[in-house]
């Protein structure tokens, strides 16, 4: 049996040593995204992937809602977390500790995700508690050791004890009243931030952390599809028109890195940093819930590159393939610039152009052509979103800090 006293000398050494240290405010500090953060978001590739290859084997009216919504869960959970982090990041054990667990669900929701809303929908749900009781026991010690941020930790402690709860009670109720309770749980959610915004004056977010770890989802989204064109290649077995295909789907990956790292991302980050970190009525909530359409944008033109490729030799391409592809790039143009439009102060007008490419991406997914004419005209018109972008850098009338 341990001597009782041998575990409190331990223990005091431990906490001597700083190993275990209350939580504090870090957003004075000056960081970036930590390691741990980085292998956090390694589980969420496996989501991401997850989902896309869900989505590919069901590219109907039904499949694009399923992953939109299963999507979003996810996102939700990984702002959440980014969120807490962006505030409160101070690496002791217990914050590692608890990172890693959340990093076990988030695992946990990649290998249930296919079949969330089949076979395995209360595993699904179940993962997502243990996420919720993670953000609790964190921002429970933050209420109790950070006096300035109580106001905004309990805030956070009564949404996602509602969520849990609804989430919780999601696993015994039959399909489909827990989507449902899925919905709801995140809705509350959402009410934390929103609330934070306006009343945070003392707890700001961290303005060089918060842009960089989005930037990271971006490209963690992006990856989807690098890899969609290399399985895409293989499973069609390198014929003469899955490579044509696969090097413009290469291209539009590569535009849309372009197009967001330079111009539209870059752009919101401008923004944000000219809203300030102290206090901001909408352009905090503007950027940060923008980033869902872009996200999900991004995902679903991954699932539809690695499709395209695929179908390169059966001539035009089916209409599922062309809403994720075309529909997914006028999804992404269109976020952007209301997102940035948004933000800025009293609307910008400067955006108009992504929108005008939007347009003409949409009429790709009218047009029943050839993979490689679908792609490539979208291919095109990042080109063509990026060269007027780049002018109006030069020229001054698009003002951007790097991502």
């Amino acid at each position: 049996m341990a001597d009782p006293g041998a575990v409190r000398r331990s223990l005091r050494a431990v906490r001597s040593a700083g190993l275990v240290r209350p939580p504090s405010l870090t957003t004075g500090e000056d960081r970036t995204a930590s390691r741990l953060e980085l292998f956090f978001d390694l589980a969420f590739v496996l989501v991401v992937a997850e989902l896309a290859g869900a989505l590919r084997e069901d590219v109907s009216a039904h499949g694009v809602a399923v992953f939109a919504g299963l999507f979003a869960t996810v996102w939700w959970a990984w702002v959440s977390s980014t969120l807490y982090a962006n505030r409160f990041d101070h690496d002791d054990v217990v914050f590692r500790l608890l990172k890693l667990a959340s990093m076990a669900a988030v695992v946990g929701l990649a290998a249930t995700a296919s079949e969330a809303t089949g076979g395995r929908p209360a595993l699904f749900a179940g993962c997502q508690v243990l996420l919720r009781v993670v953000l609790l026991l964190q921002y429970g010690r933050v209420h109790r050791h950070v006096e300035e941020a109580r106001p905004l930790a309990r805030t956070y402690l009564v949404a996602f004890t509602v969520g849990a709860v609804l989430w919780a009670v999601s696993i015994v109720v039959p399909v489909p009243v827990c989507f449902v309770l899925w919905g709801l749980a995140v809705a509350v959610e959402v009410v934390a931030p929103l609330r934070a915004t306006a009343a945070s004056a003392g707890v700001p977010l961290h303005m060089e952390h918060l842009p960089e770890r989005f930037a990271l989802f971006v490209i963690l989204v992006l990856g989807e599809s690098v890899a969609a064109v290399a399985h895409g290649l293989y499973e069609a077995h390198w014929t003469a028109e899955a490579v044509a295909v696969g090097a413009v789907s290469f291209l539009l990956a590569a535009g849309l890195w372009w197009s967001h790292f330079d111009l539209a991302g870059a752009g919101a980050r401008r923004l944000l940093a000219e809203a300030g970190g102290e206090r901001s009525e909408r352009a905090h909530d503007v950027y940060v819930f923008g980033q869902l359409p872009v996200a999900l944008a991004l995902a679903g033109i991954g699932a539809g590159i690695q499709l395209a490729v695929l179908e390169s030799g059966q001539g035009d391409v089916p209409l599922g393939t062309r809403v994720l592809l075309a529909g997914g790039v006028a999804l992404y143009l269109t976020s952007v610039s209301v997102r940035n439009s948004g933000m800025a102060t009293g609307g910008s007008h400067g955006w108009w152009w992504p929108v005008l490419a939007a347009a003409l991406a949409a009429l790709d997914l009218v047009l029943d052509l050839p993979a490689v004419v679908v792609v490539g005209a979208l291919a095109a018109l990042l080109v063509a979103v990026i060269v007027v972008g780049t002018v109006q850098r030069a020229t001054g009338d698009l003002e951007v800090d790097a991502v």
